[in-house]
């Protein structure tokens, strides 16, 4: 995948990981059928990186970025304290679009970035919890 980055590994603050490895995530899922809906959708409980559709489903994703697999790598970024506040978001998130969170086909995927941030290496979990 081409990605087109305009800024260099070396100007990257926190906040400017965050943006680019959530670009980058909403690249890689728009090619592959995925279509945006909403970035950085907060509540009170927390935040979602993207919902997008797949389909008639709505996907709630998780964007996590580590440079290296040290300490169990990006997908171990992700712990049940966080997924619980995820899931009280996208509740939140059903209700206020006026759907119905039973009757609304939804799943939860992660996309974990490992490596070099201007082209990562992408772990796509779907259904990841």
């Amino acid at each position: 995948m081409l990605w087109k980055n305009n800024s260099t590994a070396k100007d990257t603050s926190s906040s400017n990981k965050g943006q680019l490895t959530e670009s980058y995530a909403e690249q890689y899922l728009s090619e592959q059928g995925l279509t945006l809906i909403e970035r950085n959708f907060h509540s009170r409980q927390g935040e979602i990186d993207l919902i997008m559709l797949d389909g008639p489903t709505y996907v709630f994703i998780e964007v996590k970025y580590r440079k290296s697999k040290k300490f169990g790598g990006a997908i171990s970024a992700v712990p049940a304290s966080k997924q619980k506040k995820v899931k009280h978001c996208i509740t939140f998130y059903l209700h206020q679009s006026g759907l119905n969170e039973y009757n609304t086909p939804c799943r939860v995927d992660v996309i974990a970035l490992e490596g070099d941030i201007t082209q990562p290496d992408v772990t796509w979990l779907k259904n990841a919890f």
